[in-house]
């Protein structure tokens, strides 16, 4: 059995992407949580929803933050849905390693794709004009739906 590390480590990269080191194409952001697209997308529109919280997996999650997460991912399926005219959107979340968790900072994945037509997680990256207009889109049917 392997041994689980769940010291947080303040280099990641979505820390750097809250602390503004690193650009996102943002979509939705409050005092606890932050979307944005993911740069090497399983399917077009493929969002991340982090919270501001340090805590590498589920168990580590302030309740405040777990169910700021929760809305904010429901605020970014219903404009998924909308802007890519999806029904289904795949919720994704991997706890570990061994589950195919690869940063370690809490993170849900919402990819409006069917789970057959999934594509690889991490294998190509994006264009980056086509997923800041992507988020444009989002951002504006998050808004018109507040």
């Amino acid at each position: 059995m392997t041994t689980l590390n769940l010291t947080y480590e303040d280099d990641n990269i979505f820390a750097k992407i809250l602390a503004g080191d690193i650009p996102s194409h943002k979509v939705y952001e409050d005092d606890k949580t932050l979307a944005f697209m993911d740069v090497m997308p399983q399917a077009k529109g493929h969002v991340l929803v982090i919270p501001k919280q340090k805590a590498v997996e589920l168990s580590q999650l302030e309740p405040e933050y777990a169910s700021a997460v929760l809305m904010t991912a429901k605020k970014v399926m219903q404009a998924q849905r909308q802007v890519f005219e999806r029904e289904g959107i795949i919720q994704m979340q991997l706890n570990g390693a061994e589950a195919g968790q690869t940063v370690y900072h809490y993170h849900v994945h919402l990819i409006p794709t069917n789970i057959h037509q999934l594509g690889k997680h991490a294998s190509t990256q994006a264009d980056m004009a086509e997923l800041a207009e992507q988020a444009k889109q989002l951002r504006e049917a998050i808004a018109a739906a507040e």
